[in-house]
């Protein structure tokens, strides 16, 4: 019998607990005919507003680019193409004057 991978760590060692899925690695448990609220991906900006895909940004404070000598000043307005569940870079942007890139959501604030 073959059960889904664990939704938080994609172990293959699921097993079956009643209802419930239960993963051993990261002890998990989840009720798969359950939506989960868990599922959803909630980002803040630096004043604690939720950030969802189509809002406006502006950046807070001057950032580097990576291998690049160029310079996001303070107050460049981005346009949030989507938001992605990542540690670092949690925005997917379309910045002004800069182009597509991906950008930490605690240095911008909502529009």
């Amino acid at each position: 019998m073959s059960f889904p991978p664990c939704p938080k760590c994609h172990s293959e060692y699921v097993y079956q607990d009643q209802d419930n899925f239960v993963c051993p690695v990261c002890a998990y448990e989840w009720n798969p005919s359950q939506a989960n609220e868990d599922d959803a991906v909630s980002v803040k900006d630096a004043n604690g507003a939720l950030l969802v895909d189509g809002d406006k940004v502006t950046v807070i404070k001057d950032l580097k680019i990576k291998g690049s000598s160029q310079v996001i000043k303070i107050g460049t307005k981005a346009l949030v193409r989507r938001v992605l569940d990542k540690k670092d870079h949690e925005l997917d942007c379309k910045v002004d004057g800069v182009g597509e890139m991906m950008v930490t959501a605690k240095f911008v604030k909502k529009a």
